[in-house]
């Protein structure tokens, strides 16, 4: 995702102040840089918050409507989940149409707006419903009207998928506030359920296009040549087999053909990930993580579906296998990997960073696997779950939060 040094060099030259400016304070020099540091904190203060409350529900204020559970699920979709995803985007498209990143002020408003909704969502807040709701719904419009001038006018029109994926999601936001004020039926668990859905599509997509590329120029890196190839009819299978999904939890939600249709698309990908040699990448932790990310997506499929078909209780916490595993895996599998490229630094792993994503797989096995297992320490279970999560996004910050706020190591703009 590296911008063109040309383009580069044309944007410090025509503005040398701003250059001078910028890298005094370089925080809002490239896209990724606020977000990825903003989702880290959020992953921490979000958890902090929910541990409390669940221990503690007397801290859960008399006159939030919202049950805590509801909001702890809204606020790591569209807090933690929404920033790692502006972040990748706003670092993508210029990489993608070849303009120079979006930085300076338009960067500072969408990043100011996205604390807004965090700060306006948050349990303590002194906006109205309706204010929160307002504020925390503009993020997605206001990030889709950021990237599609970039996009059209380069006419990289077989980017623009990523601006539905964002109109969708600002949609299943709207239906969670929409049932939040009573307007909608269930309409919280339907735009949760719609938002992991879109997520899993994006980290399908996005994973196809970066996990067997890094995986290739890594590994030709360390003089490891592996040949892959896409198969336009096993990617064709794969972003069907996965749409599939998302049309079936709207359609026929709890069905047999439900659980049918997700263990075929937890099958299509994993045959898709057999291929893109992840046996090769065991000495490189910023290659394999990503690798476990995606299998930890087949995993969440796989135990919905057997969820869905046989109610098995042991398949229960799919959902966690998906946000905790997933998710959360591929989201700082690209944070560790983005951050060194897009800052100038080598690619390759900064020590301890294996230590974090070893504690979030933990923390997803502990979280999806122990309740079954271990039903009376369940309390116990949350705890340690967490507490791995929060071990995790700790380590990140410690690392990557001198890396995120500096100038770039080769001193060049951006």
């Amino acid at each position: 995702m590296a911008v063109p040094s040309s383009s580069v060099a044309s944007v410090a030259s025509h503005n040398p102040d701003d250059a001078t400016s910028l890298r005094r304070f370089p925080l809002f020099a490239c896209g990724l840089r606020p977000f990825f540091l903003l989702a880290a904190l959020d992953a921490l203060v979000n958890m902090g918050i929910w541990l409390s409350v669940y221990f503690h529900p007397g801290l859960w204020p008399s006159d939030q409507t919202m049950p805590a559970m509801y909001w702890h699920a809204h606020e790591m979709l569209f807090g933690f989940v929404a920033a790692a995803i502006a972040g990748f985007l706003l670092t993508a498209v210029p990489n993608w149409t070849g303009r120079a990143p979006y930085q300076g002020a338009p960067l500072l408003a969408l990043t100011g707006l996205w604390l807004a909704g965090r700060i306006a969502m948050a349990p303590w807040s002194i906006a109205s419903p309706l204010l929160a709701s307002a504020i925390d719904l503009a993020f997605y419009p206001a990030l889709a009207l950021t990237l599609a001038p970039s996009l059209i006018r380069a006419r990289a029109f077989h980017n623009l998928p990523f601006l539905g994926f964002l109109s969708a999601l600002f949609l299943a936001n709207l239906c969670f506030h929409l049932g939040a004020s009573g307007q909608l039926g269930a309409g919280e668990h339907i735009g949760l359920a719609v938002t992991v859905d879109i997520v899993v599509i994006l980290v399908v997509s996005i994973g196809g296009r970066i996990i067997p590329a890094f995986t290739k120029s890594g590994l030709m890196r360390n003089g490891v040549i592996v040949r892959i190839e896409a198969n336009k009819w096993m990617e064709l299978a794969s972003v069907v087999s996965i749409a599939s999904v998302l049309i079936a939890d709207l359609v026929m939600p709890l069905s047999a053909l439900n659980g049918a249709v997700v263990l075929l698309a937890a099958f299509v990908q994993a045959f898709r990930l057999a291929q893109w040699a992840g046996h090769r990448t065991i000495r490189d932790p910023l290659l394999w993580v990503l690798h476990l990310g995606y299998a930890w997506l087949i995993l969440g499929l796989m135990l919905k579906a057997l969820w869905l078909l046989t109610g098995a209780v042991a398949a229960e916490k799919w959902m966690h296998a998906l946000t905790v595993g997933a998710f959360t895996t591929m989201i700082i599998a690209v944070m560790t990997r983005a951050s060194l490229g897009h800052t100038g630094r080598a690619l390759v792993a900064p020590r301890h960073i294996a230590v974090s994503y070893s504690l979030i797989t933990i923390a997803a096995a502990i979280r999806v696997f122990a309740p079954a297992i271990f039903p009376v320490w369940y309390n116990e279970i949350i705890a340690a779950s967490a507490a791995l999560w929060m071990g995790a996004f700790s380590i990140f910050l410690w690392i990557y939060m001198p890396i995120l706020t500096r100038p770039r190591a080769d001193g060049r703009w951006g």
